[in-house]
């Protein structure tokens, strides 16, 4: 086994059996001789084999020489993991790779029974993987000793602190043994985990592999551009395009998570939902279902898709927009793994493009920019994989002759080759009509350029019309106005939203106390109508009624002008005729002064009857 050499020979064994022939840069970096017995702080890219990594860099030293693991009592080594998914998947590879040394693996991981994890700890354990909390409280309860460990890993030890484990992964690192190794791997390598090196480790050696540095070989970057009412259907149009073996669609909230699962679910995709609020035996079903193809979409929030490894992921599609670059980076990760390429579609709105620029430019990802794929393009790509299908090109078998010639005695040769179309056609979701609008460049950057090379802003292909000449148009009132608080800042967000249009069909917005006058192009006019339903509502309580003419602003009535300091208009001329009717308003009551209440007056005392004023009463200083 040359190959392997400085391998144990068990865990080479189990390597060769498991089908490895030569190990990932990552993986041949830790097993080099200045790395022995030595604390590392790895980093490398998302899908590189770093869980078979540390597992070699471990053997070593858990097994100090021998070929075997003895009888199991106290934990040798720990590995800590952010999520449950994560630290289950690292104990099924240690499981497979460690199978020749007889070691016992023992999973501590929240949302499971602790009474079954502590009878487990109790038989015994060699290796201990877990999530920081379930560990800590493990040994809080004294159920999880750690006086012989030998070693510590942090698996995703950037997101650990993302989640706020920084105490808990202390506590573990301050209770095992001084002398202990303490390794860190990371697909990056932030300023809080140099710091936690710094603070844990001893001696530590930084490994960043080759891989690193070309993390997105592997990955297709497309960010595809379009209005904000036709997110959802650009996401169908793109799993519909692709007819990826595994798609995984991630959402920044689980509320938006449940509606994608709903909506998908009603348009015929097989989907799962892999969420917080999940409990742990409803994710590993869904992880399940997609690892045996009985689900080929998984839709899922940030956190609850850490770590996991979905084999044959094809597709990842960002529904919401990361919030930094290291989110996107390890979202887009799940695919092109282990040498095999993947598709990171970005789903980007016209109001959010500045955002999703600034992510590909600190993220340093080439992007291709360009439109979601139409319902034609759909569809032709549908023709495409039909024309290509093994069933079409295979040699007919001889046990198929005789009933392919009864067919063809039956049915025409057109008739026969409508069935097989239908049949291929037969189960997958019609695709989306998608709001045509013109693909976004980043300034200054051609298809495929890095969206952070900025340059002047492109031209216009055609200058825009002014309002004046806005063209054939048709009218609509909207049964709200000043009164209502009508704003056109949200206002045309939701016309484009409801009616399925984008603000470039929208002309004059005439804005009156009670209602409001909407100019629409006239050929998206139907459309508009259509878009709205039955009810002609934009929202409860606001309708939309299409006019045969423009309306006649000339006779609207406007609001009086009213000066706050009872000033007249610009002629000054008193407001208030004194004693009598006003100046200006002869409908009004006549002036009065309002009577003062008895004992106090705004402007002093009374004058006596005559005329001189009441002595002033002496000033008498209170005591406090």
């Amino acid at each position: 086994m040359t190959e392997f050499a400085g391998v144990v020979p068990a865990i080479a064994e189990a390597l060769t059996k498991r089908g490895y022939s030569t190990l990932t840069p990552v993986q041949a970096a830790v097993i080099e001789a200045e790395m022995s017995g030595r604390d590392a702080l790895v980093s490398a890219q998302t899908g590189s084999g770093k869980t078979v990594a540390f597992g070699l860099a471990l053997a070593s030293t858990l097994l100090d020489g021998a070929d075997r693991f003895g009888s199991a009592s106290k934990p040798l080594a720990v590995v800590v993991a952010p999520t449950r998914e994560l630290a289950l998947q690292v104990q099924r590879e240690l499981e497979w790779l460690y199978e020749m040394t007889g070691a016992v693996i023992a999973a501590s991981v929240g949302g499971m029974d602790i009474r079954t994890e502590r009878r487990a700890l109790d038989r015994g354990a060699h290796i201990v993987v877990g999530t920081p909390g379930r560990l800590c409280d493990h040994v809080r309860r004294s159920a999880l000793d750690l006086s012989a460990c030998r070693a510590i890993v942090l698996d995703e030890a950037d997101e650990m602190l993302d989640l706020g484990f920084r105490e808990d992964l202390e506590f573990l690192l301050e209770t095992a043994p001084a002398d202990r190794r303490t390794l860190m791997f990371s697909a990056t390598v932030p300023k809080s985990i140099a710091t936690l090196a710094k603070n844990y480790q001893r001696d530590a050696l930084r490994i960043s592999t080759q891989a690193e540095a070309k993390q997105h070989l592997d990955i297709d970057y497309r960010a595809l551009v379009v209005v904000p009412s036709d997110r959802e259907n650009a996401i169908i149009n793109v799993l519909r395009y692709y007819e990826a073996k595994n798609a995984l669609v991630f959402c920044s909230t689980r509320a938006a998570v449940n509606h994608l699962t709903a909506r998908f679910n009603n348009r015929g995709f097989s989907v799962v939902a892999l969420s917080g609020e999940l409990s742990q035996s409803e994710r590993t079903h869904a992880l399940q279902a997609m690892r045996d193809g009985r689900a080929r979409v998984c839709i899922a929030t940030d956190v609850a898709a850490r770590g996991i490894d979905l084999p044959g992921l094809e597709l990842v599609i960002h529904a919401d927009l990361p919030t930094n670059p290291d989110t996107l980076l390890h979202r887009s990760g799940r695919t092109g793994r282990a040498g095999r390429r993947g598709v990171s579609a970005i789903i980007v709105t016209s109001n959010a493009r500045r955002k999703a620029e600034r992510l590909l430019r600190d993220a340093r990802i080439e992007a291709v920019w360009a439109k979601p794929p139409s319902a034609d393009e759909v569809s032709q790509k549908d023709d495409e994989r039909i024309l290509s299908d093994a069933a079409l090109n295979d040699p007919i078998r001889e046990e198929e002759t005789a009933f392919v010639q009864q067919v063809l005695s039956g049915f025409s040769a057109e008739q026969v080759a409508a069935a097989f179309v239908r049949l291929a056609r037969a189960g997958r979701s019609a695709p989306e009509d998608i709001i045509d609008t013109p693909a976004f460049q980043p300034s200054g950057a051609s298809s495929g350029q890095a969206s952070g090379d900025r340059g002047p802003r492109p031209e216009r292909s055609e200058p825009r019309a002014p309002r004046g000449d806005f063209g054939d148009a048709v009218w609509f009132s909207i049964s709200a106005g000043r009164k209502q608080n009508v704003e056109p800042r949200w206002l045309i967000p939701m016309l484009c939203r409801i009616g399925r249009i984008t603000k470039q069909e929208i002309g004059a917005i005439k804005m009156m106390p009670e209602n409001t006058f909407v100019e629409i192009a006239r050929e998206f006019s139907d459309s508009f109508v259509e878009a709205l339903g039955p009810k002609r509502m934009l929202e409860k309580g606001i309708t939309v009624t299409q006019l045969d003419s423009a309306p006649d602003l000339s006779a609207a009535p406007r609001k009086p002008f009213v000066r706050k300091d009872n000033a007249g208009p610009s002629d000054s001329k008193p407001r208030w005729k004194e004693g009598g009717e006003s100046a200006d308003r002869p409908d009004s009551k006549p002036w009065a002064k309002k009577a003062a209440k008895p004992g106090f007056s705004k402007s002093g005392p009374k004058p006596t009857d005559d005329g001189s004023k009441p002595a002033k009463k002496p000033f008498k200083k209170k005591a406090y």
